[in-house]
């Protein structure tokens, strides 16, 4: 290839700020977000409050760090949070639930698409039983990751939000990627997050900025999450730089998640003729692009990283390529190229 440009299709969190947010962040008034005086993160926290239909919102360093005040917030010592089998609180969040929450996890399973079954859900809620922990939380995820970005439509989020709650249980979802769901659903994130106790949702994946997430819910839930927030080493002082990148996210990179899914449903495209490529294009949501290989995977992996392809493994014989800000039509149409070029070569 004479191009030598790396097209790095590794995740949407490889996005770089715009120099428009750039300024926005370096003249963002700010002040000492831990006494609340902070105006660029009460902005931020205004406007996802609003964008997910909750009373109040809180910012937090990352997706992770969301998931962990929720479930914190939600249970005690000691409870049981329901997680679907391929969730990120799963797989990977370094075991945090049980490690600083004292939280167990007990896995549903996710079908291809991310779904859960509320009949699942329900034959694993306990319970009042002196032998057995109090369930207290169910988390779901959306869009899911692990599912090639599958967007989870509201009418499940709400049957699995009726079982949970008529036995007493909260229900979070895990928004990291909540706005590409809305965009591909062609909904809004408040109706999404409508049946929910609360909803985090990332910055610093598709909508470009460079760190940070949000948590919202109601003002007591809240209240509680920025204690619990203070107490994981979360609290910040003159965060309104960074969360001014946020700020301008919500106003202006909302909308063109739809050209990152028109790129991964163009890339699908193109890898699916692939011979040695197991996929169905048809099943690309939004912007991620998990597919099998036959045959040599991790030379295949080799082979497109050396054609300046940069992709990632999620497991044996399973690649991922992610579209995002910064990524062009163009450039898919390159690594499309690179892709058959390393694949002809492998063969």
């Amino acid at each position: 290839m004479s191009d030598p440009r790396i097209i790095d299709l590794r995740s949407d969190t490889v996005t770089v700020p715009s120099d428009e947010m750039r300024q926005a962040m370096a003249s963002a008034p700010v002040g000492d977000d831990v006494f609340g005086e902070d105006p660029t993160i009460r902005r931020l926290e205004a406007m996802a409050a609003e964008r997910t239909g909750k009373e109040a919102a809180l910012f937090v360093a990352s997706g992770t760090m969301s998931n962990l005040v929720a479930v914190l917030s939600h249970c005690g010592r000691g409870d049981e949070a329901i997680v679907g089998s391929e969730s990120h609180i799963l797989h990977y969040e370094v075991a945090g639930a049980a490690g600083v929450a004292g939280v167990q996890l007990r896995e549903v399973q996710n079908d291809e698409r991310g779904r859960i079954d509320p009949v699942a859900i329900e034959s694993v809620i306990r319970g009042e039983n002196v032998h057995t922990p109090t369930t207290s939380l169910l988390c779901i995820e959306n869009t899911h990751n692990r599912c090639s970005g599958a967007a989870i439509p509201a009418d499940d989020i709400a049957a699995l939000s009726d079982v949970a709650h008529r036995h007493g249980v909260r229900v979070h979802i895990d928004g990291a990627r909540i706005f590409n769901a809305a965009v591909a659903l062609d909904t809004t994130v408040a109706a999404l997050s409508a049946p929910v106790d609360s909803i985090g949702f990332c910055l610093s994946k598709g909508l470009g900025a460079p760190v940070g997430s949000v948590l919202c819910g109601s003002g007591d839930f809240i209240a509680r999450a920025r204690k619990m927030r203070k107490m994981v080493g979360g609290g910040m002082r003159q965060g309104g730089i960074i969360a001014a990148a946020g700020v301008y996210a919500l106003e202006h990179m909302v909308d063109r998640l739809a050209d990152d899914h028109a790129n991964a449903k163009l890339l699908a495209r193109g890898l699916a003729e692939l011979p040695m490529v197991e996929l169905d294009p048809e099943s690309i949501d939004t912007n991620i692009v998990i597919f099998g290989v036959r045959g040599d995977w991790l030379g295949l992996a080799r082979a497109m990283k050396h054609a300046g392809v940069l992709s990632t493994i999620t497991a044996p014989t399973r690649l991922r390529m992610v579209t995002h800000y910064g990524i062009e039509r163009s450039d898919i149409e390159e690594a499309l190229e690179r892709v058959r070029h390393a694949a002809s070569v492998l063969a």
